[in-house]
C-alpha cells in the first residue's frame, strides 16, 4: 500500500509556470500604478485649473459690484492703484506683481497687462472700464469690466 501512495502523482503547477504568473502580475501592477500615477497629475492639473479660473470670477465679481457701487472710479499707474469712491466711501485695489490686494481681499491672480479706459480711449486717471489680461499660468484669460455713465456724470 506504500508503494501506491508514492506513485500518486499530485496535481499542482510546476515552478516555471509560477513564475510566469508572478512576472504577468508584476507588469500588470506596474502599468496600474503609472496610470494611477498619469490620473493623479490629471486631477492636480484640473483642480488648478479650477481655482484658477474660481479666483478670476471672485475678483470680476467683486470688480462689477465696485463699479456700479462707487461714482467715481481713478487709475494711478505710478502706484498701480485702482481706486473706487463715492461721498461716503472708498475701495482701493493695488496690483501686485503676483496678487491684487483690496482691503477686504487679496486675489492670487497674475495679470500681465492692465488698460484702463474713460469713454472708449485709453486713460491713465479716472476710468469707466478695465480690461485685464492674465498671465500663461491663468490661460491667459481676459477679464473686461465697465460701468454705464449717466448724464449726471459729465455735468460735474
Amino acid at each position: 500500500m506504500s508503494k501506491l501512495t508514492l506513485n500518486k502523482k499530485v496535481k499542482a503547477f510546476t515552478l516555471s509556470e509560477m513564475i510566469v504568473v508572478l512576472i504577468i502580475t508584476s507588469i500588470v501592477v506596474g502599468l496600474a500604478f503609472s496610470v494611477l500615477s498619469l490620473v493623479q497629475k490629471q486631477m492636480l492639473a484640473i483642480q488648478k485649473n479650477y481655482s484658477n479660473s474660481l479666483e478670476i470670477n471672485k475678483l470680476e465679481t467683486s470688480l462689477w459690484l465696485d463699479f456700479n457701487r462707487y461714482s467715481k472710479i481713478t487709475y494711478d499707474s505710478v502706484e498701480s492703484e485702482l481706486k473706487f469712491s463715492s461721498e461716503l466711501d472708498s475701495v482701493v485695489y493695488q496690483f501686485r506683481e503676483d496678487n491684487i490686494i483690496t482691503e477686504k481681499d487679496t486675489f492670487l491672480i497674475q495679470v500681465q497687462n492692465r488698460y484702463m479706459y474713460f469713454d472708449g480711449e485709453l486713460s491713465n486717471g479716472q476710468i469707466d472700464a478695465i480690461k485685464l489680461e492674465t498671465t500663461k499660468e491663468f490661460l491667459n484669460q481676459k477679464l473686461f469690466v465697465y460701468k454705464s455713465n449717466d448724464a449726471t456724470f459729465y455735468m460735474n
